[in-house]
């Protein structure tokens, strides 16, 4: 009961803090990271902690199926260099100078610096995503940003994983190595395999509860049996999602994705909020532990390993800009040259978040110097979220990028594509086709001028002032005693999905996402 008492605790102070990032515009991981170290630095915080094992399942496995449910292969195939060196060479690069680091400044053993680097290394979309949100960016640079993550993410837990291995094993390199050099394709495999039975049982029960906890236990499952297997359990729940993606929201209701998306929003967030505050009580423990000395020692590292993350992927961002542009001018690559601006911006949007709080956590209790990495991680977290973080607006609106409009019109000739399809199927005389075909001839004529028809149709706001009214009606009829709750709640919910129908795009989005 202490422990469901204090997490009930940690939630509340991470409400109230999100009320500030909406009221002020800043990232909520940003407030997310504060509300950590406040809770940690009051005297009565709880001791509460978390099973380095459990840490990744619980954390991680939701997160990755997520990412990889909204990055489809068309997008990899498409952007697979500007992916690759955000994702695979950046992120390695970062580890590799990041132990370095660690091996002078600190003398940790090579393994140990290794999974500190590899803890540091993926930035997080989230962050990322919550400022981007804001701005009017390069369709390009925006779609890039948010894809990396999911790579990243992948391939810095591949080399923490393998770095952990390498710490607990004397005889890795004979032996783990080749075991781990089997589970990444082992994992891919398991991962596909997993996907297509998801979809013959998960199209059973689409538009049932049964089945949005089945999503759950389905991919924590994945991962479990990927563990138990001794296959990658990342390269797994990116594969599964990715097959889940595909295939299975074309044969969902309407209903069931609405509430999916909805579920799966609220468990991300939820996850996110548990990472920051249970990282900061860690901390909090560590401080209370620590020999005064050694945290003087620890704070050296944090700040050492805190520029290194920050200059490594700004100098190798700006480096690749420079050698595509290189490559471009003699004419050996056909990948879009990035400008140098979109290339200040990606650099710099690197903050770190829930991935690096959740792998710090994973790290097995006896680790060598498990202190002073957590201390290090949680170091790069703040500083990035909060320096980059805060920064990252008016660093945008400093480098004053022109309007791109190509997402607009992509939207606008579906969307009239869409409107032609159901005004060639309305080829009766009845009335009720007739009014049906004014209306959309009407919409065609507003998509046509490139705006969304339910942002100015007078029918659509007509409407949505009838539901206004109708719920004040309802309402009053609930006060008054002439309905029972039962018929209230009914009647309550045609409207919901009434408005929805209504409502302009953006206008029913979650806000914190």
């Amino acid at each position: 009961m202490a422990f469901f008492e204090s997490m009930l605790t940690l939630l509340l102070v991470a409400i109230v803090f999100l009320q500030f990032s909406r009221k002020f515009r800043i990232p909520y991981p940003t407030m997310l990271a504060i509300a950590g170290i406040i809770v940690a630095a009051v005297p009565w915080a709880p001791d509460v902690a978390i099973d380095p094992q459990l840490a990744l399942a619980l954390l991680i496995a939701p997160v990755l199926f997520d990412a990889a449910y909204d990055l489809p292969p068309r997008t990899l195939r498409r952007n697979w260099l500007p992916l690759f060196s955000l994702a695979a060479i950046a992120v390695i690069l970062t580890a590799v100078a990041v132990a370095a680091v660690a091996m002078t400044t600190a003398g940790l053993p090579l393994a140990a610096a290794l999974a500190l680097g590899a803890i540091v290394a993926p930035p997080d979309a989230a962050a990322a995503t919550a400022m981007l949100d804001r701005f009017e960016l390069p369709r390009q640079t925006y779609v890039v940003l948010k894809g990396e993550s999911l790579l990243n993410d992948a391939v810095a837990l591949l080399i923490f994983s393998a770095a952990v291995a390498a710490a607990s094993s004397p005889t890795f390199f004979s032996g783990a190595l080749a075991q781990l050099a089997l589970a990444a394709p082992g994992g891919i495999i398991l991962g596909y395999l997993l996907g297509r039975l998801y979809m013959v049982i998960g199209v059973r029960l689409a538009g049932t509860l049964g089945g949005t906890l089945l999503e759950f236990v389905a991919t924590f499952g994945a991962w479990i049996i990927a563990e138990r297997l001794h296959l990658s359990a990342i390269l797994t729940i990116v594969v599964y999602a990715m097959v889940i993606a595909r295939y299975m929201p074309e044969r969902q209701t309407a209903r069931h994705r609405i509430h999916s998306y909805s579920v799966w929003e609220a468990a991300v967030f939820l996850v996110n909020v548990l990472a920051f505050l249970l990282m900061g009580l860690q901390v909090r423990q560590i401080f209370v532990d620590i020999d005064p000395g050694r945290l003087d020692f620890a704070i050296t590292l944090a700040a050492s390993v805190f520029i290194t993350v920050i200059v490594v992927r700004l100098a190798w961002v700006l480096l690749y800009n420079r050698v595509i542009t290189f490559l471009a001018v003699r004419r050996l690559t056909k990948q879009a040259v990035p400008t140098f601006a979109t290339s200040l911006i990606a650099g710099w949007c690197g903050m770190r978040g829930l991935v690096t709080l959740a792998t710090a956590l994973a790290l097995p209790i006896d680790f060598h110097d498990r202190d002073i990495i957590l201390l290090s991680a949680l170091a790069v977290v703040l500083g990035t979220l909060i320096v980059q973080g805060l920064t990252l607006g008016p660093l945008i609106r400093f480098l004053k990028f022109d309007p791109d409009t190509s997402l607009d019109r992509d939207l606008t000739k579906a969307r009239i594509a869409l409107i032609d399809a159901a005004l060639a199927e309305l080829d009766g005389d009845e009335k009720s086709t007739r009014i049906l075909r004014d209306v959309y001839t009407s919409e065609r004529e507003i998509a046509a001028d490139g705006k969304h028809p339910r942002e100015v149709s007078r029918l659509d706001k007509q409407r949505r002032n009838v539901i206004t009214a109708k719920r004040r009606k309802l309402a009053a009829m609930r006060r008054a005693g002439e309905i029972d709750d039962d018929v209230f709640h009914m009647l309550e919910q045609e409207l919901d999905w009434a408005e929805l129908a209504a409502l302009p795009p953006g206008r029913d989005e979650i806000v914190e996402s």
